[in-house]
């Protein structure tokens, strides 16, 4: 599976976690020097998993908060940990 933006490979894998309807990639499959952290709002600040969002950072163009990823895994989120997902501009197939 792939996570592609504007035919950028930003992270491939076969070892996907699919939950809640996205799938999560592990770090060591991502282009992580694409990431760049963004600030925590406070709806990110409530989230009970620690999430971290994260711009895509593509040819000089910032795709806001397409990433993400969960610090603090909850027991039902553990198997996330460590992993990235993404949505918005970026496709996964």
């Amino acid at each position: 599976m792939q996570a592609t933006l504007n035919g950028h490979v930003i992270a491939d894998s076969g070892d996907i976690v699919e939950t809640g309807g996205y799938a999560y990639f592990p770090a060591s499959a991502t282009r992580l020097d694409w990431l760049q952290k963004t600030e925590k709002t406070e709806s990110d600040l409530a989230c009970p998993h620690g999430v971290q969002f994260y711009d895509v950072v593509l040819d000089g163009q910032r795709y806001a908060r397409a990433a993400w990823s969960y610090e603090r895994p909850q027991p039902k989120m553990e198997a996330v940990g460590g992993r990235f997902g993404f949505w918005k501009d970026v496709t996964v197939a």
